[in-house]
């Protein structure tokens, strides 16, 4: 094992047995057995080292949401997500709450990884036609939300004692809020006046990138993405 691997196990040790969901780097040089120059070289700060101990420690929870097999129902599987993402959180709330620490201003890659596969879940209900919104800003509702519930679950667990119906009913509220309630296009999908005009910009605006043959040059099919998106994203009226 080289010496960043035995840093990064050492580190992960500490910070899962840590009540206050941080390490020094003193403890993790002995713990690893390394000295102070070898762990800074390899992580320049003690920030780089935080970060990268996220990322290991989110390593096989993406490896698990990337070797998922899409079901038929996209839907399902942003439900899916969600759940696996609180039962992360709760089974791992030292790396969680580090991930999202205001502290950490460099952010893990595993952040970022998690919010493109959580925006290809929403491209896929897009092209479907069940998304209400952009799968952009979709992704900006469901992140937050997400995250927001798993950090008060594991950090204010008297407030929240029922996990699963608080986890579930935030859940459902946020893809009531963003999805279709079918595939019929019906007038139930409508959110109010230009409603199914939203569901349809968001859907052609998943499919277009696609199209075989596209009759459109780069720079029309980025004007029309464009578009697509201000009609998908427009404020809902009352």
């Amino acid at each position: 094992m080289d010496a960043r691997t035995r840093i990064l196990h050492a580190a992960a040790e500490l910070l899962a047995r840590s009540p206050e969901a941080d390490v020094s780097t003193r403890a993790v040089c002995e713990a690893a057995g390394v000295g102070a120059p070898a762990l800074y070289r390899q992580f320049g700060d003690k920030e780089g080292l935080l970060a990268a101990v996220v990322d290991f420690g989110f390593e096989q929870y993406l490896a698990g949401k990337r070797a998922a097999v899409p079901s038929d129902d996209p839907v399902r599987d942003l439900r899916d997500g969600w759940d696996n993402h609180v039962a992360f959180a709760l089974e791992n709330p030292n790396f969680y709450r580090l991930m999202y620490s205001p502290g950490l201003s460099t952010p893990p890659a595993a952040a970022t990884e998690a919010h493109q596969l959580l925006l290809g879940v929403l491209e896929r209900c897009a092209a479907a036609g069940r998304l209400r919104i952009s799968p952009r800003l979709a992704a900006q509702m469901v992140m937050p939300a997400n995250a927001g519930v798993a950090l008060l679950l594991i950090t204010r667990p008297t407030i929240y004692p029922d996990v699963t119906q608080v986890a579930t009913r935030v859940r459902e509220a946020i893809v009531t809020a963003i999805v279709t309630p079918d595939a019929s296009g019906g007038p139930e999908q409508s959110t109010g006046p230009g409603g199914n005009v939203a569901v349809a910009a968001a859907n052609l605006g998943a499919l277009l990138p696609a199209l075989p043959d596209s009759p459109l040059s780069p720079a029309e099919t980025a004007l029309l993405l464009e578009w697509l998106t201000r009609l998908a994203d427009r404020p809902a009226t009352a």
